[in-house]
């Protein structure tokens, strides 16, 4: 088991002191994160707890799976691993083909100047 935790359906007005201190009787907790939206800075109602080793965050999920903050029921299981992102770095990635269809809108042509010389 992974000593790191998903934690979802927390408030958005959850911080990541409240999140600690409600882990914190489980074990020793050594990073808190909680998710927030790039554009507007708001939460987006689940993060990460990591805890000290595998058996504190066993005995995390046993206690806090159902647990409510600030009236809601947290969601607490095992985070799993993120999935490999294509791409990056030179060369890969990759365009998505050209000339597409132009979602309805004539072909791909809308909005573009025919100059006719």
């Amino acid at each position: 088991m992974s000593n790191r935790l998903y934690v979802g359906n927390l408030p958005f007005s959850a911080t990541t002191e409240a999140l600690r201190a409600a882990f914190a009787p489980s074990g020793d907790v050594t990073d808190v994160h909680i998710v927030t939206d790039r554009e507007s800075g708001q939460s987006r109602g689940f993060g990460f707890v990591t805890m000290g080793n595998a058996s504190e965050a066993a005995k995390a999920i046993a206690a806090m799976n159902g647990a409510m903050l600030d009236g809601r029921p947290l969601r607490v299981n095992e985070a799993e691993e993120r999935p490999q992102r294509g791409g990056g770095g030179f060369g890969g990635g990759g365009g998505g083909g050209g000339g597409g269809g132009g979602g309805g809108r004539g072909g791909g042509n809308y909005g573009k100047r025919n100059n006719k010389w």
